[in-house]
């Protein structure tokens, strides 16, 4: 499970303007038509293709939990790709991305101020060059220690130093202890 990039999706799926499809059959519908095919969907999914066939015309309508969360992730990631890409547009251009975290922040700093980490509750606007940064990583399959120091250079230049007007002096910011994680576009 990835902490950042999931926060991140779930993020851009608060742009859905419907919901994505509830049952399994109208999901496994959905997937067909996206996939082109029966036989796609049952080797992305893991299942027999008569499986498949059977959740489209509503023959089976409860599957297996872990196949439920399976499909569901699918039907997710796929859902709405034109509004998924304006509302990261948007982000990364004009908006930004707003982080809320709880999690232990420190910095590395010259001799003799007081850098060490503790636990923060932070809720900060992230500018939408790092926004830009993020979604780039995500795509390109950044893992979350990536997408965790993209995000703790974005709080190094908007918390810590306010955009340029305090701590100038400041190296590197320590982001580790992630209790909590939401991204708000």
């Amino acid at each position: 499970m990835s902490m950042f990039g999931d926060g991140l999706d779930q993020a851009v799926q608060k742009a859905f303007t419907r919901p994505i499809p509830k049952s399994a059959g109208a999901q496994m519908r959905y997937l067909v038509k996206q996939l082109k095919g029966t036989k796609a969907v049952a080797q992305m999914l893991r299942i027999s293709q008569r499986t498949v066939e059977r959740y489209v015309k509503d023959q089976i309508k409860k599957p297996r939990a872990d196949l439920a969360a399976r499909l569901q992730g699918e039907v997710k990631k796929r859902w709405q790709p034109q509004i998924r890409a304006k509302a990261r547009e948007k982000a990364a251009t004009t908006d930004g991305i707003v982080i809320d975290t709880r999690a232990r922040l420190g910095y590395v700093a010259p001799i003799g101020s007081t850098d060490e980490d503790r636990m923060r509750d932070l809720t900060v606007a992230l500018p939408p060059r790092f926004a830009a940064r993020l979604f780039a990583a995500q795509e390109q399959g950044a893992g979350d220690d990536q997408l965790r120091q993209i995000a703790a250079e974005g709080l190094k230049e908007t918390y810590f130093q306010d955009g340029g007007r305090r701590a100038g002096s400041l190296e590197e910011v320590r982001f580790t202890d992630v209790e909590r994680l939401e991204f708000d576009l």
